[in-house]
This record gives structure tokens, C-alpha cells and sequence, in this order.
């Protein structure tokens, strides 16, 4: 099976060197090509968005959001064009669920299958293969490629059909944002009340309100470390995609709204490329005090 990597970015670059190590035969692409010199130092081999469509079997991309992929494989002189008919496009970038069946439709006339499969994890758990991966796509193109996910992810699971990926990666979004949320404002509280944020942490981490969220978060928030895993405006994106499906569909996401407004803050603050975990800042800003310092 060959394979072409289309994005090389916090998440796409780790995400193919854990293909190429487990002996898959690896193309990789990107805008700017000197970042895939690391992968091909790893074993990988490197070319153009067409030499990549031409010479592989599956197309994978994991790109920022739906314009750029539908730009990449659909837009003039696109990828699926030059695709070879029987093979696959799976798309590993989180979009809104609407440009997911869209480009289904659109590589469909080229005699291509596609997968939405969005990930989360972070850098984190891209470097050492961990993910969680949600798929969505036909029973039978999911379990060809069941198994290669899983060089990227320790959970690869079909939620759906196309679309249904997207729709739950929105749905891990909402979570995760609102975990970070309440997180913050929890040890925002403590600290203000006179209590020592990290033994709030060491207290409840194995309690109902425990979470890989907390665990991940809570040590940043701590140490003011706001070094990007998952950057700001990658979650502002997640969370515009998702209410703008959340108001198509008519679901109600009020708390999905209020937490957006705090990465939007973050953001006009100059926090858009700080790790997620940063909404502590917002708390710091109206509190007055440093979490943990």
C-alpha cells in the first residue's frame, strides 16, 4: 500500500513518521516542502500534491480546515483529479461536517472512496501514536484501512457514515473546551479562597470530575506553560464549525458559545497561538492572580 501525506503541520508531521515507522511506504507534500525534510530523513519519500495523487494508493491530508482541503484536492488542478480511480481519500483535518459530504461528492466522479477521519490527542499522543481517531465513511472502505489508522491512533473507531467523523470530532471539541473552561475557573477559586491549586488537583484527579483533560491541563495552568499542543485559534475554528452546524441541525450549545467568546478574547489578546489551556489567562486577567504562582 502506498501512501501520501498531504500537511505537514504540528499534527501531520508526527502522524506520518508513525506510518513510515511502521514500515508503510510513505509520500509526503506540503506548501512548503523543507518541512518534509525530516520525514524523508526518517525513510519517507517527498513530492508534489500530482506525484503524490499519481503514485499512491490512499491520500491522506490534515489540513487546517475545510476551504484549504477543498482547495487542495478539488480546487484547479486539484489531487483527486489526478487520483487513480479505485483508490481513497481520507481526510484527517477537522472541518464542519458539510465540507466533509461535500468532498465526497466531489472526488466521487473520479472513481475515489473517502474516509473523514479527524483525530484528537493533540501533539501529545500524534508523536507517540496514541490518538483517538473517528471515522466516518463505508463499512468496507473503514475496515481496508482500519489497520493503517491504527499506526496513528490506539482508538480508531467508525461513527457513520462520511460526515459522521466530523460530527463527533465537533462533538470532542465542545468537551474538551468546556472541561478546559470550568477547569480554569475551579482553580481560579481555590487559589482566590486561599487554597493551594495543586493539592485541588492532586485531590480530585481520581474523582468523578477526573478526566485526561485534567490531567493534561491542570499542570499547565499550574506552571504557566502555555507552549501550544493544540493552539487557540485551531480550537476557535472547532468551535465555529461546530456552531455552525449545531444552529443547521437546531441544537442548542449555549456553554459551546460562552467559551467561544473566551478563546475570542484570548485571541484579540494576542493568545491565538498559545495552547488552549491559556483560557487560565482570561481568569488571571479578571482575578487578578497567576494560578499556581
Amino acid at each position: 500500500m502506498k501512501i501520501g501525506f498531504i500537511g505537514m503541520g504540528i499534527m501531520g508531521k508526527p502522524m506520518a513518521l508513525n506510518l513510515v515507522k511502521a514500515g508503510y511506504d510513505v509520500t509526503v507534500s506540503n506548501r512548503n516542502m523543507a518541512k518534509c525534510e525530516p520525514l524523508v530523513a526518517a525513510g519517507a519519500k517527498s513530492g508534489s500534491y500530482i506525484e503524490v495523487a499519481e503514485s499512491c494508493d490512499v491520500v491522506i491530508t490534515m489540513l487546517p480546515n475545510g476551504p484549504q482541503v477543498k482547495s487542495v484536492m478539488l480546487g484547479e488542478n486539484g489531487v483527486a483529479a489526478h487520483m487513480k480511480a479505485g483508490s481513497t481519500f481520507i481526510d484527517m483535518s477537522s472541518i464542519n461536517p458539510v465540507d466533509s459530504k461535500a468532498l465526497c461528492e466531489g472526488v466521487a466522479p473520479y472513481g475515489v472512496e473517502m474516509l473523514d477521519a479527524p483525530v484528537s490527542g493533540g501533539e501529545p499522543k500524534a508523536i507517540d501514536g496514541t490518538l483517538s481517531i473517528m471515522v466516518g465513511g463505508k463499512q468496507d472502505v473503514f475496515d481496508k484501512y482500519k489497520e493503517m489508522l491504527s499506526a496513528m491512533g490506539s482508538s480508531v473507531v467508525r461513527c457513520g457514515d462520511v460526515g459522521a467523523g466530523n460530527t463527533t470530532k465537533l462533538a470532542n471539541q465542545i468537551i474538551v473546551a468546556c472541561n478546559i473552561q470550568a477547569l480554569a475557573e475551579a482553580l481560579t477559586l481555590a487559589q482566590k479562597a486561599g487554597v493551594d491549586p495543586n493539592l485541588v488537583f492532586d485531590a480530585i484527579r481520581g474523582g468523578l470530575a477526573g478526566s485526561t483533560v485534567m490531567n493534561a491541563k491542570a499542570p499547565m495552568m499550574i506552571a504557566g506553560n502555555d507552549k501550544p499542543g493544540f493552539k487557540i485559534d485551531l480550537h476557535i475554528k472547532d468551535l465555529n464549525n461546530a456552531l455552525d452546524c449545531a444552529h443547521a441541525v437546531g441544537a442548542p450549545v449555549p456553554m459551546t458559545a460562552s467559551v467561544q467568546e473566551i478563546l475570542q478574547w484570548m485571541h484579540n489578546h494576542e493568545g491565538g497561538n498559545k495552547d488552549h489551556s491559556a483560557i487560565a489567562q482570561y481568569y488571571e486577567y479578571l482575578s487578578g492572580i497567576q494560578i499556581g504562582r
